[in-house]
């Protein structure tokens, strides 16, 4: 088969189309596999956005979305021994480099950052993990930016899993898809507590992954904040990580830190009010990415793709919720406007491309 079902952005601002494209041909060093499933994210309807293009996560038009994938391999590069023709794996897709963005038939992987699938996840499952567990790990673990790490020691690490025991982390969103992960690897690390927000009827979820206290999220600022030393124990919290980054959740994290420490860690822009900020307190606030195609975030990257298959597997990191949107790429519009207008709670949307109309 030489041109495959894509789903296309032709233009800034532009509206999401499906068209064919070709299948790409993998390099030395990459893998092409046959998409099972892919993952929606908010980023995949923010990209069009201004401020968003400025940030450089679009590089040209027309561009295929999509940064979470798992799927069946079908061709190996001449340089790749890890990986064979049938094995399930899953990946971080990239809109960045063409033909790697996993919202199409069939997408370019590079083979240091992919993972076998263990037999006990499903297709859909897996396509929850890359793109939120690589958004957490960089912001906790990555040693090679301090722009977009808090630089922690990895929990895989000698003396990383106590490096951080008793110490309190302040997760907001933590139903969210990355805020699941970092609850998890925030118990990896030892973290204790870990205080999270989130609707009340998620807290039994949350607590199962690792949390020790929800706070209902509907909560004024004012009255959290109040909280927050009776649940940390009387301890400075500054270990603060704001998986939804709205300006009130931004608000709300900079007030809850305290000065001196890792900081905290963003996943969108900085909108924290300038008042806030006017003190000088020595807070340090930090933004992620989240994608391992980026220069300084392929090592951390390869050492997590090196790792993942294990950990799912072990039970140690387990997929979150998802729900399968039908029509394969002609229902992502549908699927991202859902995202967009907060319908979708404490799970992940997922599309099959092979059902595409």
């Amino acid at each position: 088969m030489s041109t495959q079902k894509a789903l296309l952005m032709p233009t800034p601002g532009g509206s999401y189309t499906v068209g064919e494209v070709a299948v790409p041909s993998p390099g030395p060093n990459d893998v092409l596999v046959k998409v099972q499933a892919a993952g929606l994210n908010p980023v995949d309807w923010k990209v069009a956005l201004p401020e968003y293009v400025s940030l450089g996560l679009v590089p040209g038009y027309p561009f295929t979305p999509g940064s979470d994938g798992a799927g069946v391999v079908v061709e190996v590069g001449a340089e790749v021994s890890k990986f064979k023709k049938g094995d399930r794996v899953l990946f971080q897709g990239s809109r960045m480099k063409s033909g790697f963005g996993t919202f199409q038939e069939h997408s370019l992987v590079r083979a240091p950052l992919l993972a076998k699938i263990p037999d006990n996840i499903s297709f859909d499952a897996a396509a929850t993990v890359p793109s939120g567990l690589v958004s957490v790990v960089l912001a906790l673990y990555n040693q090679h930016n301090e722009q977009e790490s808090l630089g922690l020691k990895p929990f895989w690490s000698e003396g990383g899993s106590t490096a951080y025991a008793g110490k309190p982390i302040f997760i907001l969103g933590g139903a969210t898809s990355v805020g699941q992960y970092a609850i998890q690897l925030a118990k990896l690390s030892g973290f204790s507590p870990i205080i999270t927000t989130a609707s009340p009827r998620n807290a039994a979820l949350l607590t199962a992954l690792g949390a020790t206290h929800v706070v209902d999220r509907t909560r004024p600022a004012d009255a959290i904040l109040a909280d927050l030393p009776a649940l940390s124990g009387g301890q400075p919290i500054d270990v603060v990580f704001d998986a939804v980054s709205d300006p009130s959740t931004q608000a709300l994290a900079y007030r809850a830190l305290a000065p001196g420490g890792p900081g905290l860690m963003l996943v969108l822009p900085d909108a924290i009010p300038a008042e806030l900020k006017k003190d000088g307190a020595q807070k340090h606030i930090r933004m992620v990415r989240g994608m391992v195609y980026l220069a300084h975030a392929h090592a951390v990257g390869v050492e997590m793709f090196e790792r993942v298959a294990g950990w799912l597997e072990q039970g140690l990191i387990k997929p979150t919720a998802f729900e399968v949107v039908p029509n394969g790429l002609a229902g992502i519009t549908a699927g991202l406007e859902r995202l967009k207008s907060g319908a979708v709670s404490a799970k992940k949307l997922v599309v099959r491309p092979q059902e595409t109309p």
